[in-house]
């Protein structure tokens, strides 16, 4: 899926500092965020812009391991000093899926969002990372060469800003979002059901994300139900999501496509959620970005053919 000129990806979002409990181990003050997830997991593809805000007391370490993938762009990284980096507590439940937050820390997230640079302005792609949806709107006139347009949300802002929300989507090409906010959003039970109600509301195709479950693709040109890859080791679900978002969207920029109409196409979109299941299905297997810092595209692609010879009928 590799191609010479990729088209120019950017990604908006957090980076974060997290502390995280499972079953079986605890990791402190670890790397995370959205942002951090999704640009360590698109850069497998190409080249990654990445749009955040961090405090000074993000360690050295952290943006060292962030250069360690080599294809991501951190000069929209904002580094205040006198602020805190936000972090984040959470602990999971013997399942690894329903996990309950033990705190959160806004710290730069109270603030003004981090300036675009202005030599991302011709990014094509662009990734909303989950935050006020008022705030993934004021990013848009940062990018007037956009292409495609996906954005991520949660139950918070469906509850407390669903109107900022309802005139985002009408300002963009995908959403993704999980099962139960989908229902929130919709009213509606059924995933499918709930993402065509979606539909009319703006964007061209909506990601339903299932977890362990897999996802949906409800796209107005079609419809595609993927399974989860079957990983065996699961020993930190944190960032799945966003390493889901970040390889969907590098494999759709390296297509090196530069149109709406083909980037946003279902079988274009349906082939890079392969990609996006593939790279998450790496990212569960150690805490941070720990796994994916070991990782290779021929190990990405290695598990891409054993992916698509397990769904072929």
């Amino acid at each position: 899926m590799a191609n010479s000129t990729p088209t120019s990806l950017v990604v908006t979002g957090t980076i974060g500092i997290d502390t995280v409990h499972t079953p079986a181990a605890k990791a402190e003050r670890i790397l995370g965020g959205s942002a951090t997830y999704f640009a360590a997991a698109a850069s497998f593809f190409g080249p990654v812009r990445l749009v955040a805000a961090a405090g000074g007391d993000l360690p050295d370490s952290f943006r060292k391991t962030l250069g360690h993938f080599g294809k991501i762009d951190l000069a929209g990284l904002e580094i205040r000093p006198n602020s805190k980096t936000f972090a984040w507590g959470g602990k999971y439940h013997e399942n690894m899926v329903q996990r309950e937050t033990l705190f959160t820390h806004l710290g730069v997230l109270e603030e003004a969002p981090p300036t675009v640079p202005g030599s991302f302005a011709d990014s094509g792609l662009v990734f909303l990372g989950n935050t006020h949806p008022g705030v993934q709107l004021s990013f848009l006139s940062s990018f007037p060469k956009r292409q495609l347009t996906v954005a991520d949300t949660m139950d918070l802002w469906i509850n407390i800003a669903k109107s900022d929300l309802l005139v985002l989507l009408r300002n963009v090409d995908g959403l993704a979002l999980n099962n139960d906010e989908a229902e929130l959003l919709t009213g509606k039970k059924n995933p499918v059901t709930a993402a065509r109600h979606i539909l009319e509301m703006g964007p061209r195709f909506v990601v339903v994300k299932k977890g362990e479950h897999g996802c949906i693709l409800v796209h107005r040109d079609g419809i595609a139900a993927l399974p989860a890859y079957p990983t065996e080791t699961v020993i930190d679900p944190t960032g799945a999501g966003d390493s889901f978002a970040g390889g969907m969207m590098g494999s759709l920029a390296a297509t090196g496509v530069t149109t709406k109409a083909d980037l946003g196409s279902f079988e274009h979109v349906r082939k890079a959620l392969v990609y996006g299941t593939v790279t998450a299905s790496f990212t569960v297997e150690s805490f941070s970005l720990d796994r994916l810092v070991k990782l290779s595209r021929a190990d990405l692609d290695k598990r891409f053919a054993e992916y698509a010879a397990m769904v072929r009928v």
